[in-house]
């Protein structure tokens, strides 16, 4: 129940952009699969994470002898550099791309796309990026909601539509500027790698303003929830096949 309550704000996001997508024509996306692949992380997450032990020791910053917004401020931005570095990475390590992979091979990017990660990602994550962030702050409860709640704009950056910040697209990510990072022209590949905020794609070189409303997806795809729970095993054989045969 008390996980319900968790997820509720998620779901109700959720719905909101897919009704803001149904208007737009109706979901084009592999909808079905990105459901399957999220109950299957959310079963993963609550079976392994729990014994796969992430920083618990102390940390620079005690969250608790900060004022809450700065506490926030500062754990908002640290999360958001570790996704973006795991981000990055996720496209430079051949392991990591296998996973990441998935997430990349819906034919159309929307909201749903967002939960389309494969399983063992929150894993590596625990373990890595998200213990450096622990040992730099100590989130409160109320610090660590907060983010929870901030980190859902990362729904509303899949949403299939053509919404850009324009010149201000550098500020914070949107639509059209996290479109471009999934889009198959080659022209776009590595780029906008950002969660929320564009700045760390700026430092590092790695922004471009949207300027269009490109086509999404991978060569292969998962057929089926097996296919995805074993991804990192099978992505690239597919990839080949799906070259001589694309009905596959």
């Amino acid at each position: 129940m008390t996980m319900l309550y968790a997820l509720l704000p998620e779901f109700l996001v959720i719905a909101a952009l897919l009704l803001i997508e149904r208007g737009r024509g109706g979901p084009r996306h592999d909808w079905r699969m990105n459901v399957q692949v999220w109950l299957l992380q959310l079963a993963v997450g609550l079976a392994l994470l729990p014994l796969v032990q992430g920083w618990t020791g102390p940390a620079l910053i005690d969250g608790r002898q900060w004022p809450f917004w700065l506490g926030l401020l500062l754990f908002v931005l640290l999360k958001d550099a570790a996704e973006f570095a795991y981000h990055y990475a996720q496209h430079r390590i051949p392991a990591l791309w296998a996973m990441h992979s998935l997430h990349h091979s819906d034919p159309a990017m929307a909201v749903l796309t967002t939960q389309r990660h494969f399983w063992g990602d929150q894993i590596v994550k625990q373990v890595t990026v998200w213990s450096v962030v622990l040992m730099i702050v100590k989130p409160t409860p109320a610090i660590a909601f907060g983010y929870g709640i901030i980190a859902l704009w990362n729904l509303f950056a899949h949403l299939d539509a053509p919404i850009s910040f324009g010149w201000w697209s550098w500020l914070l990510n949107s639509p059209a500027y996290h479109r471009r990072h999934h889009s198959i022209l080659p022209e776009h590949y590595d780029t906008n790698f950002a969660g929320i905020f564009p700045i760390f794609d700026v430092l590092c070189g790695t922004y471009r303003r949207p300027d269009s409303f490109p086509p999404t997806g991978l060569a292969s795809r998962p057929r089926n929830l097996w296919e995805a729970a074993i991804w990192p095993l099978i992505w690239n054989r597919k990839a080949q096949h799906s070259a001589c045969d694309p009905t596959a």
